[in-house]
């Protein structure tokens, strides 16, 4: 019996001794989530720190070709983002003194690993640091500003050198971890910041999970959503790639190839628990397979599909999701289902862009479950049968 059951049955009871049993029961509830909290809690410290934006953009860049800044992104961190508007109101920020957020950032403890130990990892606030590296290397003018209209078309250099150091001088405070923050604490941190918020895609905070240190997700997400011939089957525009679409539709693909029975219509948490279950996979045998089963249904649409991969025309620059899950997954499964399949039972060209094939792949509520079987089922059908 849980405590929201034992709280009704007591203020329904009229008995004392009931009442005293109830309450007995609720304390000894009460202890046991205390030590389980006690339990799981990490030996982790923090410190406030107040860096200079000098000191914060010397320890940012000075070693950063060769990968070996003190202050560095992890591989897990989304890619700069932020378009010339956000991050001229972000520099307009700091002129006009107005608060900023917090940095959070975490002491790296890895002494088995010398050229790690002691540097500092950005956990969140790569977005801001990444703008004030780029704007006092003038590698953007100010624009769309709210209150300082008179800085409108300004770089860095274009500032007074009195402006330039007052601005070098002002400072950023931030939270750093100490104590036991390995990697997996400090991806952890990072997924719990920002899950929830819509600053990052559902993709984004994936990649910033534990998840995201498998096999699966190291060996095949990644690799398969890096693929020359894949980008140029499944064109993106510049923002649905840095928001991870790639890698999501990498997921898309063996999530419904291997798991689809088990798909309800919520996308989202049917590929977070596939991906969980997916991470779960060390069998490097296995790996391989996965890689293969991508490459071959890649290889083979790109042979019969006469080069329109899974656009909509031939000269599109984005990839519808249900289209796409249409051919890449109707192919697959008919590959599974007849690996010796040599060319489609049906001509592509007489279906491809037809209307019938437009009204399934367009049609509303796309993430429902029979819209997507049917989209499937039908280009499955025109490879093995017509």
């Amino acid at each position: 019996m849980d405590i929201v059951e034992l709280k009704k049955k007591l203020e329904a009871s009229t008995k004392d001794e009931e009442k005293i049993q109830l309450q007995s029961q609720i304390t000894e509830l009460r202890d046991i989530a205390d030590r389980a909290i006690r339990k799981a809690n990490r030996d982790i410290h923090y410190s406030i720190r107040e860096w200079s934006i000098e000191i914060i953009l010397a320890k940012y860049q000075d070693g950063i070709q060769t990968d070996d800044n003190e202050l560095f992104i992890p591989d897990y961190q989304r890619d700069y983002k932020w378009d010339l508007k956000v991050a001229s109101r972000f520099i307009e920020s700091i002129l006009l003194d107005f608060p900023i957020p917090y940095l959070y950032i975490a002491d790296v403890d890895a002494p088995d690993n010398p050229e790690l130990d002691g540097r500092v990892e950005i956990i969140d606030g790569s977005q801001r640091i990444r703008a004030l590296h780029f704007f006092c290397n003038d590698e953007f003018q100010l624009e769309q500003l709210k209150e300082l209209k008179e800085l409108e078309g300004f770089t860095f250099s274009d500032f007074s050198a009195a402006r330039r150091r007052r601005f070098l001088r002002e400072t950023l405070r931030m939270v750093e971890l100490k104590g036991e923050v390995d990697e997996s604490s400090r991806r952890d941190l990072f997924e719990r910041i920002n899950s929830g918020v819509k600053r990052l895609e559902a993709m984004e905070v994936r990649h910033g999970s534990e998840e995201a240190n498998s096999e699966f997700y190291k060996k095949v997400v990644v690799p398969c959503s890096e693929d020359a011939l894949f980008s140029s089957l499944a064109p993106l525009s510049d923002k649905k790639k840095s928001n991870a679409d790639h890698r999501e539709l990498v997921l898309r693909f063996f999530a419904y190839l291997h798991n689809i029975d088990n798909y309800k219509g919520y996308v989202k948490p049917f590929l977070d628990d596939y991906l969980l279950e997916a991470s779960k996979i060390e069998d490097q045998d296995t790996i391989e397979s996965f890689k293969k089963e991508f490459n071959d249904t890649m290889n083979f649409i790109d042979e019969h599909f006469g080069g329109m991969g899974f656009k909509k025309t031939i000269n599109s620059k984005t990839t519808p999701r249900a289209r796409y899950e249409a051919i890449a997954i109707g192919v697959a499964q008919a590959l599974k289902e007849e690996p010796n399949l040599i060319k489609p039972a049906v001509d592509v060209s007489s279906w491809l862009t037809s209307d019938e094939f437009q009204t399934i792949v367009g049609a509303d509520s796309a993430n429902n479950v029979s819209q997507l079987l049917k989209r499937i089922s039908y280009v499955k059908g025109k490879m093995l049968e017509g």
